[in-house]
């Protein structure tokens, strides 16, 4: 038990300096954050930025073009294709007639 005591003492002791000298060994000089900062923005000035899509500015919503209409046309802008949706919607009429004589719809 003598013995026991005795090189826990030791051990403790030796244990003691070893603490005092890593404690007294020069640690590094602190960076201070201003500098931390400066090295950051200047890290990021050196990184590509990635490239952006430009978006074309947004049309004239709130304003709509009025053509000046006379007494006998119609509400409606004169198209020039008007008569070939006119054939085309009279043709699908007719397709939808045809499905509807069959039960299919």
């Amino acid at each position: 038990l003598k013995l026991q005591k005795e090189y826990s003492r030791q051990i403790k002791e030796y244990n003691m300096k070893n603490i005092t000298l890593v404690q007294k060994l020069p640690t590094k000089p602190q960076v201070t954050s201003s500098v931390l900062r400066q090295k950051a923005l200047e890290y990021a000035k050196k990184i590509p930025r990635p490239k952006t899509f430009m978006t074309r500015p947004p049309d004239k919503e709130g304003k709509e073009e009025v053509l000046p209409q006379t007494s006998h046309e119609s509400n409606f802008p004169k198209i020039p294709s008007l008569e070939t949706l006119r054939s085309r919607h009279e043709k699908e009429k007719e397709v939808v007639a045809a499905f509807k004589a069959l039960h299919i719809l």
